[in-house]
């Protein structure tokens, strides 16, 4: 979603996103876009019967609600690396799980790790001191760099294009548990991360500036 009219709040939180995009490669600060979302278990009655030739798979309409789980996306869209983390919570505390997980074992060798995220109440160095010891939540907060997408500019994080991704190709059929959620995102991010499944990213911040012009405030000054 784009704003209608001139919005200096959102330009100037989307620039810096489309500024970190033409980075090039940098081993010692990788930059990693985050994510996460929902998703409903949901456990099949009754077999489904397979495809056959001539009859395409069949699954009964009844099914088993078996609660929720979250998933938090990294995502180097440079590399066409990714990890997917199931959880069973979406709160500050399992965020600040996952960063610590990205600074101590990802990217333990990294001098700084800058992160594209959005601007969920729980995206913030708040909730690592929320987890965490003082002397802890400083010393993971130190580790990263945050870079925001503006309000309704999602799109512009591109770990959304692995969530599409993910969903059209391994969650879009019943998942009723959360070992076999885990087990076939596993599956499908082996295969993309060994694929090397990168992102074509080709809006600059000089397109933006043509294409979006209606965003950006009318000035007197050049």
């Amino acid at each position: 979603m784009i704003p209608p009219g001139h919005d200096a709040e959102f330009v100037s939180r989307m620039e810096p996103v489309l500024d970190e995009y033409e980075r090039p490669f940098d081993p010692d600060r990788p930059s990693v876009n985050i994510d996460e979302a929902g998703i409903q278990l949901i456990e099949e009655t009754r077999t489904p019967v397979p495809a056959a030739p001539g009859q395409p798979a069949r699954v009964d309409y009844e099914y088993k609600r078996n609660g929720t789980a979250n998933l938090f996306v990294a995502f180097q869209p440079l590399l066409g690396w990714r990890e997917v983390v199931v959880t069973d919570r979406r709160t500050a505390l399992d965020f600040a799980a996952f960063l610590k997980h990205l600074a101590d074992d990802i990217y333990a060798e990294a001098a700084t790790i800058t992160l594209v995220l959005d601007n969920l109440n729980t995206h913030s160095p708040a909730s690592l001191y929320q987890a965490f010891t003082p002397a802890e939540a400083h010393r993971l907060a130190a580790r990263f760099e945050w870079v925001y997408t503006p309000k309704h500019g999602s799109w512009l994080n591109m770990a959304e294009l692995e969530f599409a991704a993910l969903r059209k190709q391994c969650l879009n059929r019943r998942l009723g548990t959360l070992a076999e959620l885990r087990a076939e995102i596993e599956a499908w991010q082996d295969t993309r991360n060994d694929q090397e499944v990168v992102a074509h990213w080709q809006f600059r911040t000089a397109d933006a500036r043509v294409k979006l012009r209606h965003l950006y405030p009318q000035t007197q000054a050049a």
